[in-house]
């Protein structure tokens, strides 16, 4: 048997951006390993994508076009060629445009995992030449980037490598043992060294049993903690005057709004021992270098933006910057941000005024006029799984009247709702060109088999749409290498770009792998200095910046229903591979109160749904929280809904983001 290996990359929704070594027998996939092309993978990835044969292969693989046989949500499909599923799909979209105009189309996609040929390139074109309406990606990273670009300009951060240098490690609202593996190693190397690591996170995770302290704070109330430690630092003459008056604005006013936050308020709004709050507070003015790794947890509640603000203003506030390991830790994709998008597309024009915010979907679907939403397009997504308020998605993708086309590798909740599905190559199968949003890594990658099935590329699909609807012009890049050389061109080093990439399989900013803050890479915001209270952020926020609004829990639904990441999906990809059903999990005295044990079917209910499965007791999960995770399939609960059915579709203070933590739920036993 002929075993050859090829290289190739993870653009999975993951900060680490693998490298990676693919084993091909007799043209398929064997196994998937870890390289040292990008030096952060070291050798090794996480169990998901070694499993990855098994998502290109297994049985929910969608094959080839099909269209629907029945009623919608029946199942039934039947298969056709690509001409006549293309036919259908660009007749609707010109019907559609026609008749109600080109908003009537909503394009639906996330870019989590995509790379820069998989999203706003060819499919950019084709929506913007049509005049479709304009999705607003908000469902993750929207309120951490709307706080990140006002304090910092979206400054790039420290590298996950420089962790082990750090004397203080923050983990605030981040899981790496699940999600973003390869930070546990240089967090290792430092504790070896002496450093401390603080958790933040209502649950006792792996690494939070192996912290020096855990915060296990009520869901929602990151901002009172943070302002909290903000108040004591100045108060106690902890903040660094020096470096404030050099390099910031707003110190006074970020004061004055926490003023009002003692340890002992936010210690009591955290619902966590204050002796716990200052600790941590001294812990963090007292090390150098200190690091703040702040997640994605942070931001999913209604105080989001404010709550990363606070987070980040951390290290301005105490000085912890200009030393390697010192600092903070978003999302680095801006490092890239020299890099042109609307060169993939070749349309930098945005011809449509209406704009969607992707959490509220399904009012988008129930709701919107003049004109409805006649048409959505579904691809980079699984709506039904990841988007809040999920019943209301459903009742939408069942309308009769609503044309919907899902564009997946695999047959996914919001596939089996579809009119017409087209299958996707999975991303060892096409050209891809990616960024890293932790590791400072640039990468291109070949296909290394060819693709199953019928399988075509985002590329080729969407420049192919753009042709039979009469809207391609001259001078569109078209093939993948004529993509990749637009966007190379338009960064100001792409001859280095390309040049380090073919020699090194890689590329790394101008500032190298490893910046230091503050010493390599410096705040992006207009005056060139931190802003700590920026005028735009303020006059956005309902409560202003860094106003607290309190938990929306009442009576009836006193329990905080949170939905973080598990060590089997990404988001929902993977969720086919998920065998059986999945419990919610509640603490000991939660369970004790309602007379749950260990395996009772359970009702998680609110107002807007209910889900149906089993129950588990979690020790390491705090009182007043339930847990189910995130990127659940209809086939892991009892009623085929999920933890989204509950989640509201309100927004974040800031950014438009999904407030999947302020779920507020009952659970009772039933059966």
């Amino acid at each position: 048997m002929l075993t050859e290996t090829r290289h190739s990359m993870c653009p999975l929704d993951c900060p680490d951006a693998c490298s990676l070594e693919v084993k091909v027998e007799e043209g398929r996939v064997a196994s998937v390993a870890g390289s040292n092309v990008n030096p952060l993978t070291d050798g090794f990835i996480c169990s998901k994508v070694r499993r990855f044969p098994d998502h290109m292969y297994g049985p929910d693989r969608v094959l080839q076009p099909a269209v629907r046989d029945g009623d919608k949500g029946s199942g039934a499909f039947r298969p056709v060629g690509w001409d006549e599923a293309l036919d259908r799909v660009a007749a609707a979209m010109a019907a559609a445009s026609a008749t109600f105009g080109g908003e009537s189309i909503l394009p639906f996609c996330y870019g989590g995992s995509n790379g820069y040929l998989t999203q706003d390139a060819a499919d950019a074109r084709l929506f913007r030449r049509l005049g479709a309406s304009r999705l607003l990606r908000t469902v993750c990273a929207a309120p951490t980037g709307a706080a990140a670009d006002g304090v910092y300009g979206k400054m790039p951060g420290v590298a996950l490598t420089d962790y082990e240098h750090a004397r203080l490690i923050v983990m605030w609202g981040c899981n790496p043992t699940v999600s973003g593996i390869h930070l546990g190693p240089p967090i290792a190397r430092a504790r070896r060294q002496g450093a401390k690591l603080v958790v933040v996170d209502p649950r006792r995770t792996r690494m939070a049993r192996e912290a020096d302290l855990h915060i296990a704070l009520r869901p929602g109330t990151d901002l009172p903690l943070a302002l909290a430690i903000i108040n004591w630092l100045f108060e106690t003459g902890h903040a660094d005057a020096d470096f404030l008056a050099a390099h910031a604005l707003g110190a006074d006013a970020l004061r004055a709004r926490a003023a009002g936050w003692t340890l002992a308020r936010a210690a009591a709004e955290a619902d966590v021992p204050v002796a716990d709050v200052e600790a941590f507070a001294r812990l963090y003015a007292s090390s150098t270098p200190a690091v703040i790794r702040c997640g994605w947890g942070p931001e999913r509640n209604r105080n989001a933006g404010s709550a990363v603000a606070a987070i980040l203003a951390l290290p301005a506030v105490a000085g912890k910057f200009g030393v390697r390991g010192g600092g903070y830790t978003m999302s680095n994709s801006p490092a890239w941000r020299d890099i042109d998008t609307s060169a993939a597309a070749a349309t930098p024009e945005i011809l449509s005024a209406r704009a969607v915010n992707m959490n509220q979907l399904g009012a988008a679907l129930t709701e919107l006029d003049a004109p409805p939403v006649k048409l959505l397009f579904v691809y980079n997504a699984n709506p039904v799984a990841t988007i809040p308020n999920q019943r209301k998605v459903r009742a939408g993708l069942a309308r009769a009247d609503l044309f919907t086309v899902v564009f997946d590798a695999v047959w996914t909740d919001t596939a089996r709702l579809a009119d017409v599905v087209l299958p996707a190559t999975t991303f060892l199968e096409h050209t891809e060109l990616a960024r890293g949003y932790g590791a400072y890594v640039l990468q291109e990658a070949r296909p290394v088999v060819k693709p199953v099935g019928e399988a075509r590329s985002n590329n080729a699909v969407f420049g192919e749409l753009v042709r039979r609807l009469g809207l391609a012009r001259a001078g569109d890049p078209e093939s993948e290498d004529a993509v990749i050389d637009a966007l190379l061109a338009s960064a100001s080093d792409g001859p280095r770009l390309r040049a380090d990439i073919a020699r090194d399989g890689r590329a790394f900013p101008a500032f190298g792998p490893t910046p230091v803050q503050m010493v390599h890479v410096f705040p992006r915001t207009p005056s060139g200095k931190i802003d700590l209270f920026p005028a735009a952020l303020d006059q956005a926020a309902p409560a202003g910046l860094y106003g607290y609004r309190p938990d929306p829990a009442t009576a009836a639904a006193p329990l905080a229903l949170i939905s973080p990441a598990s060590g089997r999906t990404i988001s929902s990809t993977f969720g086919q591979l998920v065998a059986g059903p999945v419990p919610l999990e509640l603490s000991p005295d939660d369970a004790r109160v309602r007379g749950i044990a260990e395996g009772d079917r359970v009702r998680v209910f609110n107002t807007l749904g209910e889900v149906h499965c089993r129950a588990s007791i979690n020790a390491d999960l705090r009182g007043g929280v339930a847990m189910l995770p995130k990127g659940l399939w209809s086939r892991h609960t009892d009623n085929g809904a999920t933890a989204n059915a509950l989640c509201p579709d309100t927004l974040t203070d800031l950014g438009g983001g999904a407030c999947f933590n302020d779920a507020r739920v009952e659970v009772e036993r039933i059966g």
